[in-house]
């Protein structure tokens, strides 16, 4: 009689996987800084030090992010790909904003646009999660940067080291001496400081700790942006994984009854949604204002939760079954090309509204927003033909930096200030008030009022100076000329 003894194998214990996010972006503990890389940062940092004031919108924008530009992709191997010379080229014309229009509230749009699609440049990204994550990635360098430095320091001699602390020194000494002897030559030549004003504008005579900060902060970036270069982490690697399918039944059936209620509500409301000036005066208790704005936002929300419902069924349709995958297409693409119609028909009420009430910041930009999501739309439906999505992150994203561009190049507040005065000579009505609060790109709108409400409409614009040098500005300096040519005559505000 044989015995068989039964044994019982202790299962071997498998290595921890490392985390998404180690695995995603590495220690780095080898790669060092190049001098090249150290020397541009610094000229970086001086550039943005002599040139850059914040508080003024001008030119310097584009040259300090050229010098950062230079130096994360001009410094640091490999050389940039065609997709990371058209990122970055798109990213400085951002920045270019800034030096043709004056409107503040537009440059703060452009600069963070630009702070986007640099940041894809510097990091890539193909899914929505990399593209999310990437405007991020420079604020998560600090601790690396100092190994990173350190070692390229210790490679150098002794002789030729950048020590951060003395460069901090000489351009302390350096902006002191400047400031001290340029007062002296300007108190002695008024000549001399009109050339010097001109020259370095921004800088001037004041307190230079400031700009000193800020060329530190700019210096910091631009080595943030070589190291990203250098050790891209792979972002798209946290993107989440893909989610279970669901029965073709179980997504099918509530999107074919939202293609159902969109259908309904496009069939009969046809002659609300753009009935436009008829359907308004032929209705009881019904204004231009009720008409546009309940009509419109609603609308606005309905195109932006179908965004919301065609990602998620997407992410839930077996995109591997040739059955569901013909499916999707009969049940999202009519979806989509619905709300196409709710796009056109926001949009129309809109310019209704705009053109009765008159245009401001607010309705020019929402019905830029929803002209943008229209095109984002027109994406899906060409995704939705062969159901592969690979290219559409940064074909939006490339949607959304043309938008802007196009945007910043109609010049908003010229725009506005245009169209107001269209109105002014058609219906006598003018909100003066509003007008006052726009930038020096109105001006050369503004300025074809007849007075006195040219006068008044022009009174609160301030167009200041710094229209040469490094503070150029061709909207500021337009405006200061027409106003050097008619200068601002009285008001009488309360009559406005």
């Amino acid at each position: 009689m044989t015995t068989t003894a039964t044994t019982t194998e202790t299962p071997v214990p498998t290595p921890a996987r490392p985390g998404r996010l180690r695995a995603a972006w590495r220690p780095d503990r080898t790669s060092v800084a190049p001098r090249a890389t150290l020397v541009a940062a610094l000229g970086a940092g001086a550039v943005a030090a002599v040139t850059l004031d914040p508080s003024l919108v001008s030119i310097a924008y584009l040259l300090a992010g050229a010098a950062v530009a230079a130096t994360a992709f001009v410094t640091v191997a490999p050389r940039p790909t065609g997709l990371q010379v058209w990122a970055v080229a798109a990213a400085l014309a951002l920045l270019a904003v800034a030096a043709i229009r004056g409107a503040g509230w537009l440059v703060l749009v452009c600069v963070a646009a630009s702070w986007m699609v640099g940041s894809v440049a510097l990091v890539g990204g193909r899914t929505w999660t990399g593209l999310a994550l990437a405007p991020v990635s420079l604020w998560c360098t600090p601790t690396r940067l100092v190994g990173w430095v350190h070692r390229g320091r210790a490679r150098y001699p002794s002789a030729s080291r950048v020590r951060p602390g003395r460069v901090l020194a000489v351009a302390a000494v350096s902006a002191c001496l400047v400031l001290l002897f340029g007062a002296l030559f300007v108190s002695a030549d008024p000549e001399f400081g009109r050339v010097f004003e001109s020259v370095v504008p921004s800088v001037g005579l004041g307190n230079p700790i400031p700009h000193l900060v800020l060329g530190v902060l700019v210096a910091g970036a631009a080595l943030a942006s070589a190291y990203l270069r250098r050790r891209s982490p792979r972002l798209d690697a946290l993107a989440p994984a893909p989610a279970r399918p669901l029965a073709r039944w179980e997504w099918a059936v509530p999107v074919a009854l939202l293609d159902l209620l969109f259908a309904a509500f496009v069939a009969v409301q046809l002659r609300v949604l753009f009935g436009g000036d008829g359907h308004v005066m032929g209705t009881d208790h019904l204004t231009y204002a009720d008409y546009a704005r309940q009509g419109f936002w609603q609308l606005s929300a309905v195109t932006v939760l179908t965004l919301l419902v065609v990602a998620v069924a997407v992410r839930r349709i077996d995109t591997t079954a040739p059955r569901d995958r013909r499916l999707a297409r009969v049940a999202l693409g009519p979806l989509c090309l619905l709300t196409l119609v709710v796009v056109a028909s926001a949009v129309h009420r809109m310019a209704l509204y705009e053109s009765v009430f008159g245009f401001t910041r607010l309705r020019l930009g929402v019905m830029a927003t929803e002209l943008w999501l229209g095109a984002v739309f027109v994406a899906l439906l060409a995704a939705g033909v062969r159901m592969t999505g690979r290219w559409l992150p940064r074909a939006v994203l490339a949607s959304a930096v043309l938008g802007t561009l196009a945007f910043a190049a109609i010049n908003p507040d010229g725009h506005i200030a245009d169209r107001n005065v269209a109105r002014y000579a058609e219906t006598g009505s003018i909100d003066v008030s509003y007008l006052r609060g726009l930038s020096v790109d109105a001006v050369p709108a503004l300025d074809r009022l007849p007075e006195p409400v040219r006068s008044c409409a022009l009174l609160g614009i301030g167009v200041g100076g710094g229209a040469s040098g490094f503070a150029y500005n061709a909207a500021r300096s337009r405006a200061a000329q027409i106003l050097r040519e008619r200068p601002v005559g009285p008001c009488d505000l309360g009559r406005w």
